[in-house]
C-alpha cells in the first residue's frame, strides 16, 4: 500500500508497505514512518494519506483514509504549512485562520448537508530535520467531497449556461444564508471553493478565512487582509468592516466569471471603477439587474441578506423593488440616523434580437405614420417633423421598456388596421404599396440598425 509523507519538503513523500495491503494489518499496526525523513505516516495513530491533493499558500491537502472506520472511510487531510518567510504575526494569523477553520466546521459541518463535516483537528510535534530542533504542524481532518470545484469544471466545460449559474446560485445563496444566520462571513467565495460532487449537490469549503461576527463585542469584523484578488469587495480589500453583502459581492463575481469564462479582473474597468461583463454575455434582464446590484461597490447598497437576493430571483415583482429600494444593513456601525443611499437604476442590456426587432418595429410603424399624416396634411415638411416626433417617442418607449415584446406587434397591426379600414388614409396609393413601403422601411431600419451595432462593437474591442 502507497502512504504519502505530509512533512514538506521531504525529499521522497512515497512510501510503499507491502503488508498494509492486508486489512487486518492496516487495521492493527502500530505505526509506519517515512523511509526518507523519518515523518510519522499514521496521522494520530488513525489517517492514512494516499496522495497529495493540493497545495496553497498556507497548507496542503491529502487524501486519506481512516483506518478506524467500518469500510476505511475517506476523509480529507489539511495540513497547516505556510509558505514563505512569514513575520511572527503574518504566522499567528495564518494560524489563527487555521484553527478558525476547525472551529467553524465543528459548529456547523454536521449542521448542514453541504457544508463538509468535521471528524478532528490535532497537532503533530517532533524532532525537525534540522539538529536540535522540533517541527509542530497542525492537521485538520474533514469529509472528502468527491467531484469537481467549479473552477476545474470552467476550465474543461467552457462557460456555463444562465440556468446553469441560477442553480449555482440559488444552492449557494441557501448556504450563505444557514452560514450568515449563525453570524459567519465567508470572506471567500470563488469557483474553486464551490465543490459539485458527482451527484450533482454542491458544497461550500475552505472556511479558513471566515470572520464570526455575532460575539464581537463592538458589533465590528474588520477584514484581516486575506482575500482572493478580484472577488472582494473594496470594503474588504480595505481591511474595513464586512458583512453579510461582503459575500454577495463575491458571489456575484464568481457568477459573472462562469458566465463570461474570463478572469475577474478582465472584467472590472478600473479607470471607471465599474463592472463591464453585460456585453460578453446574453442574460436574463432579471439576473443581470440582480447581480449588478450585489456588485454595488458600497456594501449598504447591495442586496443585504442571501434571502432577498433569493427572493429577487425567484419573484419579478419583487426583485423590481428590492433593486430599486435596497434595506438598511443590518449591522450595528450603520448610523441609523444616515439615509440609504438609493441604488442606481440600471436599465437591462437589449439583446442583437431586441435591438433588431424593435428596428424593424420602428422602420413600419414610422411608414405607416408618415403615409397617413401626409394624406391628412399634405405637407411634405410638416408630415417629416411630426412623424419624426412620434417616432422618436416611440422609440423612447421602447429603451424604456414600456413598449416591447408583443407591442412591437400590436402597435403596428392596428396601425395598419386603422390605414386599411380609412382609405382616405392612404395617401393615394392602393393598399399594396401602403404595405410594400412600410415592409421596405423596416428592412432599411434593421440594415442601419446592424450596421451601427458593429461599428459599436469594433470600436469597444477597440477602446
Amino acid at each position: 500500500m502507497e502512504v504519502y509523507c505530509t512533512r514538506p519538503r521531504c525529499p521522497r513523500p512515497q512510501n510503499y508497505f507491502a503488508d498494509l495491503d492486508d486489512i487486518t494489518t492496516l487495521k492493527t499496526t502500530q505505526q509506519k514512518y517515512c523511509i526518507s525523513c523519518g515523518m510519522p505516516l499514521l496521522l494520530d495513530g488513525r489517517y492514512v494519506t494516499m496522495k497529495l491533493l493540493g497545495r496553497g499558500g498556507f497548507g496542503a491537502a491529502f487524501l486519506a483514509r481512516d483506518r478506524r472506520i467500518p469500510g476505511m472511510r475517506q476523509c480529507v487531510v489539511k495540513q497547516f504549512q505556510p509558505a514563505g518567510n512569514l513575520t511572527s504575526t503574518q504566522l499567528q494569523q495564518a494560524q489563527l485562520m487555521f484553527e478558525r477553520e476547525a472551529e467553524v466546521l465543528a459548529q456547523i459541518g454536521n449542521e448542514h448537508e453541504q457544508i463538509p463535516d468535521l471528524f478532528a483537528f490535532f497537532p503533530v510535534i517532533l524532532n525537525s530535520l534540522q539538529p536540535g530542533q522540533q517541527d509542530q504542524f497542525f492537521y485538520l481532518v474533514q469529509e472528502y467531497i468527491d467531484g469537481q470545484n467549479l473552477e476545474e469544471e470552467l476550465t474543461q466545460q467552457g462557460q456555463f449556461s444562465e440556468q446553469k449559474v441560477s442553480e449555482v446560485l440559488q444552492e449557494i445563496l441557501k448556504i450563505l444564508k444557514f452560514v450568515h444566520e449563525r453570524g459567519i462571513i465567508h470572506r471567500d467565495i470563488k469557483p474553486s471553493n464551490i465543490m459539485r460532487r458527482r451527484d450533482g449537490k454542491l458544497f461550500l469549503l475552505d472556511f479558513g478565512a471566515v470572520k464570526q461576527v455575532a460575539n464581537v463585542a463592538s458589533g465590528a469584523a474588520s477584514s484581516t487582509g486575506i482575500y482572493s484578488l478580484g472577488f472582494a469587495p473594496p470594503e474588504q480589500m480595505t481591511g474595513g468592516q464586512v458583512f453579510p453583502s461582503t459575500d454577495l459581492y463575491a458571489l456575484a463575481v464568481t457568477a459573472i466569471t462562469l458566465l463570461t469564462d474570463k478572469e475577474a479582473t478582465q472584467l472590472f474597468d478600473a479607470y471607471s471603477n465599474q463592472w463591464k461583463w453585460r456585453g460578453q454575455v446574453n442574460v436574463s434582464p432579471r439576473l443581470a439587474d440582480v447581480l449588478d446590484n450585489m456588485l454595488l461597490p458600497a456594501a449598504n447598497q447591495r442586496f443585504q441578506s442571501a434571502q432577498e437576493v433569493l427572493d429577487a430571483l425567484n419573484s419579478p415583482s419583487l426583485a423590481s423593488t428590492q433593486i430599486n429600494s435596497p434595506s438598511v444593513t443590518p449591522q450595528s456601525s450603520q448610523s441609523p440616523s444616515h439615509p440609504v443611499p438609493q441604488t442606481p437604476v440600471t436599465q437591462p442590456m437589449f439583446s442583437t434580437l431586441e435591438l433588431l426587432g424593435g428596428a424593424a418595429f420602428s422602420g413600419f410603424e414610422g411608414a405607416l405614420i408618415a403615409i397617413a399624416l401626409f394624406s391628412l396634411v399634405k405637407s411634405p415638411i410638416i408630415t417629416l417633423i411630426v412623424a419624426s416626433v412620434i417616432l422618436g417617442l416611440l422609440i423612447f418607449a421602447q429603451t424604456r421598456r414600456w413598449i416591447e415584446k408583443f407591442d412591437l406587434l400590436i402597435i403596428p397591426a392596428i396601425t395598419f388596421a386603422i390605414i386599411f379600414f380609412l382609405p382616405f388614409l392612404q395617401g393615394g396609393l392602393d393598399i399594396q404599396s401602403v404595405v410594400l413601403l412600410a415592409v421596405a422601411a423596416s428592412l432599411v431600419a434593421i440594415s442601419l440598425t446592424a450596421v451601427f451595432r458593429l461599428i459599436y462593437k469594433l470600436l469597444s474591442l477597440i477602446l
